[in-house]
């Protein structure tokens, strides 16, 4: 082996035991609850962890470690191909006529995207990382050491020829193109399920409900008894306590599902967590939400539960006179609305809701059940989503 070789192998390991700790980084950063801050997050400035823990740390859904661990990989191979080649499993390396034009080629390609790298976190993440910076120096030397003697312009003319001369012969064209499909469809994958990315799905996920609770008013509101299509093939039961902040947000995203999914029914189900009518409580939590809910399930004998269900949660009325103005918006009879909502008939009703709820392991709002299968607290618009076509499909 040349001299050239040694140096582009050597540099190439230093490389790939550099991505190796990188990406021993990104797993503590986002995984490791207990990990100790690794010894290049120095400051705010120079802070490797931090930047693990960013959106930018990852291509197409795989951390940008193990795209590196690649890179270096297929240098290494490049450096022995002409050896690999020999062997009769291996005679396919064939098309690979000139390993120094492509290792030159990779190593200005992904100098140039390093730098990209270095401007996002310079200017947009503003932190740096001293061990990736540390690579993008390295894939710069290689670039340059692989080149000398042909030229950068050369080694890119020789790696478009060769890569245009081995797609001519149809077996390896075939080859490339199951491939490709095959990079594209696992790209598409890790892109589209986090999977190597969990905390970023997590991250966007919470971020979607941040974007819901900036909303003052529901406007994907409805009126009458009604959310969803009548006649649904499934049916979502939800549980709520007008109290909670965290159920106006969940209410406006039932609401927009509602609008979005066809075949699929929401039922409301009062859960209030109030001594004056929860007797499962020892404390007092959201006190009035017991008084809005029998409001809202009289609103119901006059047709209009989800007209006042998302002005009870918009508006938070402080006491019943405020609630009844409220229904005098709603255009409602206010003194049949009275009588409705101090009647045994939905006391029962409500004692009902309050009842199923324990007796499934429901003890806090708001909670989903779909099928049978609880979830208690809120999930995103998106993972609610997931699971009612996911049902839906099952159902």
């Amino acid at each position: 082996m040349n001299k050239k070789k040694i140096s582009i192998g050597i540099i190439t390991l230093i490389g790939f035991i550099t991505t190796i700790k990188l990406a021993v980084i990104y797993y503590n950063a986002n995984f490791n609850a207990f990990a100790l801050p690794s010894f290049c997050s120095v400051d705010n400035f120079i802070d490797c962890d931090g930047i693990a823990k960013t959106p930018e740390a990852q291509f197409f859904g795989i951390p940008l470690a193990y795209w590196g661990m690649f890179l270096y990989s297929f240098i290494l191979l490049m450096l022995f191909v002409d050896k690999l080649k020999n062997i009769k499993l291996l005679k396919f390396l064939e098309v690979f006529k000139n390993p120094m034009s492509y290792i030159a080629s990779l190593g200005v390609i992904s100098f140039t995207i390093s730098i990209s790298l270095l401007c996002i976190s310079l200017f947009e993440i503003q932190k740096i990382c001293v061990l990736c910076a540390f690579t993008y120096i390295l894939n710069l030397i290689i670039a340059i050491i692989a080149a000398y003697g042909i030229g950068i312009i050369q080694s890119f003319k020789q790696s478009f020829k060769d890569f245009i001369d081995a797609l001519k012969i149809k077996p390896y064209a075939i080859a490339f193109t199951v491939v490709a499909l095959i990079a594209a469809g696992f790209l598409t994958y890790t892109t589209k399920s986090y999977v190597f990315v969990p905390h970023l799905l997590k991250q966007k996920n919470s971020n979607e409900i941040i974007e819901f609770s900036k909303e003052k008013t529901n406007k994907y509101a409805v009126s009458g008894n009604t959310l969803g299509t009548e006649n649904a093939k499934i049916i979502v039961h939800t549980y709520t306590d007008y109290r909670c902040p965290i159920c106006r947000v969940y209410n406006i995203i039932i609401h927009k599902l509602a609008h979005e999914l066809k075949g699929v029914k929401f039922v409301h189900h009062n859960l209030p967590l109030d001594t004056e009518c929860n007797k499962f409580l020892k404390r007092e939590f959201h006190k009035g939400s017991c008084m809005m809910a029998k409001y809202a399930i009289a609103a119901e004998k006059q047709g209009k539960f989800w007209d006042m269900n998302s002005l009870l949660f918009d508006r938070q009325p402080k006491d019943e006179q405020e609630i009844l103005e409220i229904a005098k918006e709603l255009n409602l009879d206010l003194t049949k609305l009275q009588q409705d909502a101090k009647s045994s008939e939905t006391l029962i009703k409500l004692q009902n809701d309050i009842n199923t709820a324990y007796s499934r392991g429901i003890e806090g709002t708001p909670a989903t059940l779909i099928n049978g299968k609880p979830h208690i607290g809120i999930m995103s618009y998106s993972d609610l989503k997931k699971w009612v076509v996911d049902e839906t499909a099952k159902k």
